[in-house]
């Protein structure tokens, strides 16, 4: 499998061993993303990626080596530090990007065909909220098979996390991690998805955006065909 690891932060705290944990356990090639070191940009509301083209947002080259990662996994993996009850800001500015996938918009098929994993980590708490910040994302991007997975390591940075915190980690996510194997090669999207999906090929059908239009009717996803 082939897995694809991106930090809401760009240092090697709790939420980066837990992530990279988890990575290691499902035992594939894994690609790894630090934000904002490996990208920074704050999403201009210009609409192009809407209106036009993805690649008239002017961080489309600097987003492109994530994006073709992203596409090319198997797995994807968003994790977070819980900061202040959500997402980092560079987790944030970077899921902004891709408004422009989501369903309603101009989804990418292979999302469909995916298993996703979102991890948020505190010393306190937060994590629920945390992970909807990239839930919402992965759902909306139509990634068929989602985990999530918060926990409080009550510690500023993993040399402080309890061998008994540590021990518990690893179980979570070694369990996770045997899920995500058993399903490999084998992701359809749930019902949940599907129910998305079918509302928005309802919308498509009159399609208030044109470019959104052209594209749902080239895919054949405003007939009868689907990308699972």
């Amino acid at each position: 499998m082939k897995i694809v690891l991106i930090h809401g932060q760009s240092h090697k705290g709790s939420t980066y061993h837990i992530a990279r944990m988890l990575a290691e356990k499902i035992n594939g090639e894994i690609k790894e993303f630090f934000l904002p070191r490996d990208f920074g940009e704050f999403c201009i509301g210009c609409t192009q990626c809407f209106m036009e083209s993805e690649k008239k947002c002017p961080h489309y080259e600097k987003l492109k080596p994530l994006t073709d990662a992203i596409d090319e996994a198997d797995v994807i993996i968003l994790a977070s530090p819980v900061y202040v009850y959500h997402v980092t800001g560079a987790m944030k500015a970077f899921l902004d990007h891709y408004g422009y996938r989501w369903m309603v918009h101009c989804p990418e098929e292979s999302m469909f065909r995916k298993q996703g994993v979102c991890i948020s980590i505190a010393a306190g708490a937060g994590m629920k909220p945390t992970n909807k910040d990239m839930m919402d994302s992965l759902f909306y991007w139509g990634v068929a098979k989602r985990y999530q997975y918060g926990v409080r390591v009550a510690a500023v940075n993993w040399n402080g996390v309890s061998e008994k915190k540590k021990r518990a980690i690893h179980k979570a996510t070694s369990k996770m991690a045997k899920k995500i194997i058993s399903n490999s090669g084998n992701v359809k999207p749930g019902i949940k998805t599907k129910g998305m999906f079918f509302a928005m090929h309802l919308l498509q059908k009159n399609g208030f955006n044109p470019r959104d239009a052209a594209y749902w009717k080239a895919k054949g996803w405003t007939g009868k065909k689907r990308p699972w």
